[in-house]
């Protein structure tokens, strides 16, 4: 099967690359990876020409501009690349009978149900409260019209809180926050009223492949999350834990840090049934396989300064 990946050079991109790339049904060729400046948001004019040149018959759209709080500044802009280009692919795949998977996030949702309660499955009504959900959710929509009659199959992968290589995500801040915590003699402060999925990318690209390689599974809603919930502040110091570091932590609220955009305060998505039956391990446990490497990474930038 020839797959093509979007953002392929993006957290979860590299991750289905590598994923596909063990993948029996990528066949000798492997996956196609869409890189600017060949497949570009801001472009979607030339969506229709590289799908002709490179005929995949599978696109796993994972590009987005993931910038929340640009996406606050700008909606317009929001829109144009997460709303509009994700249903000018799905217009185009659509049209050659191209099977589509769209990545999507927990921010579809308003976050507003009750701490603790339960996770937001795929028939929970969306209701994003900010323009990255708001943009997204338009992708959602304009690809399930393209695909409202079609040859084609459309898949939508909705996810939480994705961490994982190359870095620069939320457990390498929390350890760069620590050091400088530890360093001024002060607490780390934590946000305690976020509750989400920590959901890592190499888990998350092996589920999608496992939906890619089942029978008559991709199409659909899907939520695909590691299990467990976790308050930003437990998510920071399960990796402070696993780290092995002893800094004072203080618990605060997230208005302690005015942000142009606004999260769901309940980021919780209940995981769909994938085919193997199995649920994906617990967050902690998927922590626990990435930040040894993440480690190494901080070791190689301190002895390089």
């Amino acid at each position: 099967m020839r797959v093509a990946v979007s953002g392929a050079t993006g957290r979860l991109g590299r991750a289905l690359i590598a994923a596909l790339e063990e993948a029996a049904f990528s066949g000798p060729s492997g996956p196609i990876a869409w890189r600017r400046p060949d497949f570009d948001l801001d472009a979607p004019d030339g969506y229709s020409a590289l799908l002709d040149r490179d005929r995949p018959e599978l696109v796993i759209h994972a590009a987005a501009w993931t910038d929340v709080d640009g996406c606050a500044r700008d909606p317009e802009l929001a829109e144009a690349r997460n709303g509009l280009a994700t249903g000018r692919l799905a217009d185009e795949t659509a049209a050659r009978g191209i099977d589509l998977i769209v990545v999507s996030t927990n921010e579809v949702f308003d976050g507003r149900r009750p701490a603790h309660g339960r996770g937001y499955w795929p028939g929970d009504p969306p209701n994003p409260i900010n323009a990255y959900g708001a943009s997204k959710r338009e992708g959602e929509r304009l690809a399930a019209r393209a695909y409202d009659v079609t040859a084609g199959n459309l898949g939508i992968v909705r996810t939480a809180w994705l961490y994982g290589p190359p870095g620069n995500d939320f457990p390498a801040k929390i350890l760069a926050a620590a050091e400088r915590a530890a360093a001024a003699g002060e607490p780390l402060r934590l946000v305690s009223d976020e509750v989400g999925s920590p959901t890592y990318t190499v888990d998350l690209a092996d589920s999608i492949v496992e939906l890619v390689g089942s029978d008559g599974q991709l199409g659909g809603l899907h939520h695909i999350v590691n299990a467990g919930a976790a308050s930003r502040a437990d998510w920071a110091r399960e990796v402070l834990r696993q780290a092995g570091i002893d800094v004072s932590t203080e618990d605060v609220p997230a208005s302690t840090w005015p942000r142009a955009s606004t999260p769901p305060a309940w980021a919780v998505l209940e995981s769909t049934p994938l085919p193997g039956g199995e649920p994906l391990r617990p967050w902690q446990a998927a922590l626990a396989d990435y930040l040894p490497q993440l480690l190494r990474q901080a070791a190689r930038a301190d002895a390089a300064r």
